[in-house]
């Protein structure tokens, strides 16, 4: 039953929902079985109370949920997953943070250079935004304020490094990505390298220039004569040198043809295993906990698989798809015109929506238009995944801020929180212009490593 203006109330119907605050999750799944029972329903075809679970979408609801399940490339989630909690619980952060920091030392704003250069690193391990932000507020934010770090400073910094981690491989955004574009996730990785330490770079730049030009928002720590250069190394060497590695290994093992993302997701978990146990810091405690917050945030990511892709199944069979792919197509747009009004809805929708709700139910509404406009899908996936840190960081709806928020409570305001990320959502735009620019940003490692792409 095609009928797109019941598919057009449908999605206005769900961000509506979402912005009154429903479960994302369970509301795509309700809205996905309510609208797709009127979707799928024949006049006639209840005639006793057994019929009324004949309709399709009951089918429809078991196949998506068996989809996630058999699913190669989204095992490699929790065992992602496994890895960074393992890696926070041990501690393993925490050494990371103190030791950058005091390498740092002599650079402007050189806790804030640490707390980023630390967010990149765990991002990486972890994937999770949410608990990324929220470690380095407990443990990089009190220290930034004991140094008299300016509070909307110090917490910009923590709110766009614990971004990252959905842009720099080895990234679960990506993983997730892959399975819906049906692109390769080695590409994908190999296209998000360069774009990743790109943004990165920035925001350190960023952060030294600013700090050079106004040292009051950031001053120098005190300099400590019991601390020797010696041990500075030491300390970076036993702590920054063995994640690195680990990371290192995952995603080299990735690129190189030599492991699946979910073999080498598992070969992360038990290198995070292995560290803890170097460490001295696993426990039985911190092991339970890791397990429980792992199978926590898979099933969390699971009902999301599920809810968004029956509501996008039903959004579609209702022409919701096809009514707005013939929308921008009657545009007749030029490519570039094209990216930046795609680009530019996506950032609209990370105000109510996270990450996942977007790729699943919006981004297949552009991807069949890439061909017409002659676009390559892994450089509009990279301009997607940039454009995705800015759900986090634009307000009203900035997640990272409410997650910093949670942690910090009466100790910061949200508006010095949403004051403090405006600069760095600037430069996320700005990156994607540059990347627009020079395509090769994105697309020049995976066609070395795999040969140039051909549709």
């Amino acid at each position: 039953m095609t009928n797109p203006e019941v598919a057009i109330f449908m999605l206005c119907l769900f961000i509506f929902l979402v912005l009154l605050g429903f479960p994302i999750a369970f509301t795509l799944l309700a809205m996905g079985v309510a609208f797709g029972y009127y979707a799928y329903y024949t006049e006639g075809s209840i005639e006793t109370w057994s019929d009324v679970f004949s309709n399709q979408i009951f089918y429809l609801l078991n196949q998506n949920t068996y989809s996630v399940m058999e699913n190669d490339t989204l095992v490699a989630i929790p065992l992602f997953l496994f890895m960074g909690y393992v890696v926070e619980r041990a501690s393993i952060v925490d050494r990371l943070f103190t030791s950058l920091n005091m390498a740092a030392r002599n650079l402007p704003g050189s806790m804030a250079i640490a707390a980023l250069l630390t967010c990149a690193v765990f991002s990486t391990a972890s994937g999770i935004v949410g608990a990324v932000v929220t470690l380095m507020g407990l443990l990089a934010y009190p220290a930034m304020a004991s140094a008299n770090y300016r509070k909307d400073f110090a917490a910009g910094v923590i709110c766009a490094g614990g971004t990252l981690g959905i842009l720099i491989p080895p990234s679960i955004m990506l993983i997730v990505y892959a399975a819906i574009a049906e692109l390769s996730p080695l590409r994908l990785y190999a296209a998000a390298v360069f774009p990743g330490m790109l943004l990165a770079g920035m925001y350190i730049v960023y952060v030294i220039i600013r700090v050079y030009l106004n040292p009051s928002i950031a001053p120098k720590p005190e300099h400590n004569p019991n601390i020797t250069r010696g041990q500075i190394y030491w300390n970076l060497i036993t702590s920054f040198v063995p994640l690195t590695l680990l990371i290192m290994l995952v995603l080299g093992s990735i690129l190189g043809g030599l492991a699946t993302p979910a073999e080498a997701a598992a070969m992360g978990a038990m290198g995070g295993l292995v560290l803890a146990v170097l460490y001295r810091a696993l426990t039985w405690t911190k092991l339970k906990e890791s397990v429980f917050l792992t199978a926590k945030a898979t099933a969390m990511v699971c009902w999301l698989f599920v809810g968004s892709w029956t509501f996008a199944s039903v959004f579609s069979y209702l022409g919701g798809h096809d009514l707005i792919s013939e929308w921008v197509l009657a545009m007749e747009l030029e490519p570039w015109q094209f990216l930046v009004l795609a680009q530019l809805i996506i950032f609209l929708l990370g105000w109510p929506l996270e990450w996942s709700e977007i790729l699943i139910i919006f981004v297949p509404i552009f991807l069949p238009m890439l061909d017409a406009f002659g676009v390559n899908p892994y450089f509009f996936a990279m301009l997607v995944a940039l454009n995705l840190q800015t759900s986090f960081l634009t307000p009203p709806m900035a997640m990272s801020a409410y997650y910093l928020k949670g942690v910090l409570k009466d100790q910061i305001e949200l508006m010095d929180i949403f004051k403090g990320i405006l600069p760095y959502l600037g430069i996320v735009i700005f990156c994607m212009v540059l990347m627009y620019a020079f395509p090769g940003i994105a697309l020049w490692l995976p066609d070395y490593l795999f040969g140039e792409y051909m549709p």
